[in-house]
Protein backbone atom coordinates (compact mmCIF):
# COMPACT_ATOMS: atom_id res chain seq x y z
CA UNK A 1 0.00 0.00 0.00
CA UNK A 2 1.03 3.49 -1.12
CA UNK A 3 0.43 6.45 1.92
CA UNK A 4 1.36 9.93 1.11
CA UNK A 5 1.24 12.88 3.15
CA UNK A 6 1.26 16.20 0.34
CA UNK A 7 0.29 19.41 0.82
CA UNK A 8 0.83 21.48 -2.46
CA UNK A 9 0.68 18.16 -4.70
CA UNK A 10 4.29 16.96 -5.32
CA UNK A 11 4.15 14.16 -3.25
CA UNK A 12 0.39 13.10 -3.69
CA UNK A 13 1.41 12.97 -7.82
CA UNK A 14 4.83 10.52 -6.69
CA UNK A 15 2.44 8.38 -4.73
CA UNK A 16 -0.19 7.97 -7.17
CA UNK A 17 2.87 7.48 -9.88
CA UNK A 18 3.99 4.75 -7.64
CA UNK A 19 0.73 3.10 -6.61
CA UNK A 20 -0.04 3.25 -10.76
CA UNK A 21 3.38 2.06 -11.65
CA UNK A 22 2.99 -1.08 -9.09
CA UNK A 23 -0.62 -1.72 -9.36
CA UNK A 24 -0.89 -0.81 -5.42
CA UNK A 25 -3.64 0.95 -3.37
CA UNK A 26 -3.07 4.56 -2.41
CA UNK A 27 -4.05 6.13 1.25
CA UNK A 28 -4.05 9.78 1.44
CA UNK A 29 -3.24 10.72 5.25
CA UNK A 30 -4.60 13.98 5.21
CA UNK A 31 -8.17 13.29 7.12
CA UNK A 32 -6.39 10.77 9.53
CA UNK A 33 -4.02 13.83 10.74
CA UNK A 34 -6.66 16.35 10.57
CA UNK A 35 -9.41 14.54 12.44
CA UNK A 36 -6.98 12.82 14.46
CA UNK A 37 -7.61 9.60 13.93
CA UNK A 38 -5.11 6.52 14.39
CA UNK A 39 -5.25 4.75 11.26
CA UNK A 40 -5.95 0.67 11.22
CA UNK A 41 -4.27 -0.18 7.16
CA UNK A 42 -3.41 -3.54 6.36
CA UNK A 43 -1.62 -4.52 3.57
CA UNK A 44 -0.09 -7.48 1.82
CA UNK A 45 2.28 -5.56 -0.09
CA UNK A 46 5.22 -3.55 0.70
CA UNK A 47 4.11 -0.49 2.27
CA UNK A 48 5.88 2.88 0.36
CA UNK A 49 5.38 5.92 2.47
CA UNK A 50 5.71 9.03 0.54
CA UNK A 51 5.84 12.57 1.91
CA UNK A 52 7.62 16.22 1.26
CA UNK A 53 11.04 17.08 3.44
CA UNK A 54 10.57 19.64 5.67
CA UNK A 55 14.52 21.10 6.42
CA UNK A 56 15.74 17.94 5.16
CA UNK A 57 13.24 15.72 7.41
CA UNK A 58 10.45 13.94 6.80
CA UNK A 59 7.92 16.03 7.96
CA UNK A 60 6.83 15.83 11.69
CA UNK A 61 3.19 15.30 11.39
CA UNK A 62 3.71 12.34 8.97
CA UNK A 63 6.35 10.80 11.43
CA UNK A 64 4.11 10.71 14.22
CA UNK A 65 1.14 9.76 11.77
CA UNK A 66 3.42 6.49 11.49
CA UNK A 67 4.30 5.95 14.79
CA UNK A 68 0.74 6.28 16.04
CA UNK A 69 -0.87 3.97 13.33
CA UNK A 70 -1.48 0.71 12.83
CA UNK A 71 0.01 -1.02 9.72
CA UNK A 72 -0.47 -4.64 9.73
CA UNK A 73 0.21 -7.55 7.41
CA UNK A 74 3.55 -6.68 5.56
CA UNK A 75 6.61 -5.84 8.14
CA UNK A 76 8.68 -4.42 4.68
CA UNK A 77 8.86 -0.51 4.52
CA UNK A 78 10.52 1.95 2.01
CA UNK A 79 10.04 5.79 1.50
CA UNK A 80 10.00 7.86 -0.95
CA UNK A 81 10.85 11.42 -0.44
CA UNK A 82 10.25 14.37 -2.74
CA UNK A 83 12.73 17.28 -1.98
CA UNK A 84 13.80 20.31 -3.83
CA UNK A 85 17.46 19.30 -3.73
CA UNK A 86 18.44 16.46 -1.52
CA UNK A 87 16.94 14.83 1.76
CA UNK A 88 20.33 15.17 4.22
CA UNK A 89 20.31 12.13 6.22
CA UNK A 90 17.01 12.21 6.85
CA UNK A 91 17.22 8.54 7.03
CA UNK A 92 18.24 8.07 10.02
CA UNK A 93 15.11 8.78 11.52
CA UNK A 94 13.48 7.03 9.14
CA UNK A 95 15.07 3.71 10.36
CA UNK A 96 14.04 4.58 14.03
CA UNK A 97 10.65 4.58 13.08
CA UNK A 98 10.99 1.29 11.47
CA UNK A 99 12.52 -0.04 14.60
CA UNK A 100 9.75 1.19 16.52
CA UNK A 101 7.56 -0.44 14.97
CA UNK A 102 8.82 -3.94 14.30
CA UNK A 103 9.29 -2.94 10.00
CA UNK A 104 12.19 -3.94 7.74
CA UNK A 105 13.80 -0.75 6.58
CA UNK A 106 14.02 -0.53 3.13
CA UNK A 107 15.64 2.70 1.88
CA UNK A 108 14.69 5.95 1.24
CA UNK A 109 14.24 7.35 -2.30
CA UNK A 110 14.75 10.69 -3.12
CA UNK A 111 12.90 12.39 -6.16
CA UNK A 112 13.71 16.01 -7.13
CA UNK A 113 10.42 18.24 -7.41
CA UNK A 114 9.79 21.89 -7.66
CA UNK A 115 9.99 23.84 -4.73
CA UNK A 116 7.20 25.19 -2.96
CA UNK A 117 8.41 27.23 0.14
CA UNK A 118 8.17 30.28 -1.02
CA UNK A 119 8.74 31.69 2.66
CA UNK A 120 12.20 31.44 2.25
CA UNK A 121 12.90 30.75 -1.50
CA UNK A 122 11.19 30.99 -5.07
CA UNK A 123 8.95 28.53 -6.65
CA UNK A 124 9.78 27.93 -10.38
CA UNK A 125 7.77 29.48 -13.29
CA UNK A 126 4.65 26.73 -14.48
CA UNK A 127 6.84 25.69 -17.78
CA UNK A 128 9.83 25.01 -15.84
CA UNK A 129 8.10 23.17 -12.97
CA UNK A 130 6.69 21.04 -15.64
CA UNK A 131 9.87 20.35 -16.97
CA UNK A 132 11.07 19.70 -13.64
CA UNK A 133 8.51 17.09 -13.19
CA UNK A 134 8.77 15.48 -16.24
CA UNK A 135 12.59 14.71 -15.26
CA UNK A 136 11.40 13.11 -12.07
CA UNK A 137 9.07 10.60 -14.03
CA UNK A 138 11.83 8.35 -14.86
CA UNK A 139 13.42 8.60 -11.01
CA UNK A 140 10.32 7.33 -10.25
CA UNK A 141 9.86 4.92 -12.51
CA UNK A 142 13.47 3.36 -10.89
CA UNK A 143 12.15 3.52 -7.92
CA UNK A 144 9.00 1.31 -8.59
CA UNK A 145 11.39 -0.81 -10.06
CA UNK A 146 13.33 -1.59 -7.40
CA UNK A 147 10.55 -2.26 -5.11
CA UNK A 148 8.71 -4.24 -7.62
CA UNK A 149 11.61 -6.58 -7.79
CA UNK A 150 11.27 -6.37 -3.81
CA UNK A 151 14.70 -5.09 -3.76
CA UNK A 152 15.89 -2.28 -1.09
CA UNK A 153 16.63 1.09 -2.26
CA UNK A 154 20.34 1.90 -1.93
CA UNK A 155 21.98 3.22 0.43
CA UNK A 156 22.36 7.28 -0.15
CA UNK A 157 25.98 8.47 -0.22
CA UNK A 158 26.42 11.03 2.66
CA UNK A 159 27.76 14.26 2.99
CA UNK A 160 29.13 15.88 5.89
CA UNK A 161 27.03 18.39 5.95
CA UNK A 162 23.53 16.27 6.01
CA UNK A 163 23.46 14.88 9.69
CA UNK A 164 24.15 18.56 10.47
CA UNK A 165 20.98 19.58 8.77
CA UNK A 166 18.99 17.15 9.38
CA UNK A 167 19.80 17.58 13.41
CA UNK A 168 20.81 20.75 14.31
CA UNK A 169 18.72 22.77 11.59
CA UNK A 170 16.17 20.65 10.88
CA UNK A 171 15.56 21.17 15.09
CA UNK A 172 16.20 24.97 14.91
CA UNK A 173 13.96 25.91 11.96
CA UNK A 174 10.73 24.18 13.94
CA UNK A 175 12.22 25.90 17.18
CA UNK A 176 12.64 29.70 15.29
CA UNK A 177 11.01 29.12 11.53
CA UNK A 178 7.49 27.56 11.82
CA UNK A 179 5.49 30.09 13.38
CA UNK A 180 1.28 30.91 11.98
CA UNK A 181 1.57 34.31 13.62
CA UNK A 182 2.88 35.70 9.93
CA UNK A 183 0.21 34.71 7.48
CA UNK A 184 -2.01 37.70 6.59
CA UNK A 185 -5.00 38.00 3.82
CA UNK A 186 -5.29 41.17 2.11
CA UNK A 187 -7.88 42.71 0.23
CA UNK A 188 -8.49 40.55 -2.46
CA UNK A 189 -9.94 37.02 -0.70
CA UNK A 190 -12.94 36.01 -1.84
CA UNK A 191 -13.99 34.28 1.47
CA UNK A 192 -13.69 31.07 -0.23
CA UNK A 193 -12.99 28.91 2.85
CA UNK A 194 -10.46 27.11 0.50
CA UNK A 195 -7.46 27.60 3.23
CA UNK A 196 -9.11 26.08 5.51
CA UNK A 197 -10.12 23.46 4.27
CA UNK A 198 -6.79 22.39 2.68
CA UNK A 199 -4.87 23.35 6.70
CA UNK A 200 -3.86 19.36 7.90
CA UNK A 201 -3.56 20.63 11.09
CA UNK A 202 -7.05 22.38 11.31
CA UNK A 203 -5.09 25.68 12.35
CA UNK A 204 -7.59 28.18 9.94
CA UNK A 205 -11.38 29.20 10.67
CA UNK A 206 -13.08 31.75 8.83
CA UNK A 207 -14.26 34.85 10.71
CA UNK A 208 -16.66 37.09 8.80
CA UNK A 209 -15.57 35.86 5.84
CA UNK A 210 -12.10 35.73 6.52
CA UNK A 211 -9.23 33.59 7.12
CA UNK A 212 -8.06 33.07 11.13
CA UNK A 213 -5.02 31.48 12.00
CA UNK A 214 -4.40 29.68 15.08
CA UNK A 215 -1.33 28.90 17.14
CA UNK A 216 -0.56 25.83 15.38
CA UNK A 217 1.32 25.30 12.26
CA UNK A 218 4.05 23.32 10.11
CA UNK A 219 3.88 25.47 7.01
CA UNK A 220 3.23 23.31 4.39
CA UNK A 221 1.90 26.28 1.79
CA UNK A 222 -1.44 24.30 1.29
CA UNK A 223 -3.16 27.78 2.38
CA UNK A 224 -0.87 30.36 0.71
CA UNK A 225 -0.42 28.08 -2.59
CA UNK A 226 -3.87 27.02 -3.24
CA UNK A 227 -5.30 29.69 -2.49
CA UNK A 228 -7.37 30.61 -6.15
CA UNK A 229 -6.98 34.35 -6.42
CA UNK A 230 -3.34 34.77 -4.46
CA UNK A 231 -4.65 36.21 -1.39
CA UNK A 232 -2.71 34.82 1.47
CA UNK A 233 0.88 35.93 2.03
CA UNK A 234 3.70 35.62 4.90
CA UNK A 235 4.73 38.92 5.98
CA UNK A 236 6.53 40.52 3.11
CA UNK A 237 8.13 37.48 2.54
CA UNK A 238 6.15 35.81 -0.48
CA UNK A 239 5.04 39.15 -1.45
CA UNK A 240 5.32 39.25 -5.70
CA UNK A 241 6.21 35.39 -5.84
CA UNK A 242 5.08 32.95 -7.95
CA UNK A 243 3.01 30.18 -6.56
CA UNK A 244 3.20 26.39 -6.68
CA UNK A 245 0.42 23.74 -6.86
CA UNK A 246 1.99 20.57 -8.58
CA UNK A 247 -0.59 19.63 -12.08
CA UNK A 248 -2.40 16.25 -11.77
CA UNK A 249 -1.19 12.92 -12.13
CA UNK A 250 -2.42 12.21 -15.47
CA UNK A 251 -0.48 8.53 -15.87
Amino acid sequence: MVVYFSATGNSRYCAQMLADRLGDSLTDAFHFIRDGIRPELTSTSPWVFVAPTYSWQMPRLFQEFIRNGGFSGSREAYFVITCGGEAGAADKSLKAICEEKGMAYRGMWEVVMPDNYIIMFKAPKQEEARRMIQVARPVIEAGAEYIRKGESFPDKKKKWMDSLKSGMVNDGFYRFFIKAKGFRVTESCIGCGKCAQSCVLNNIHMEQGKPVWGNTCTQCMACVCGCPVGAIEYGNKTQGKERYQCPPYEG
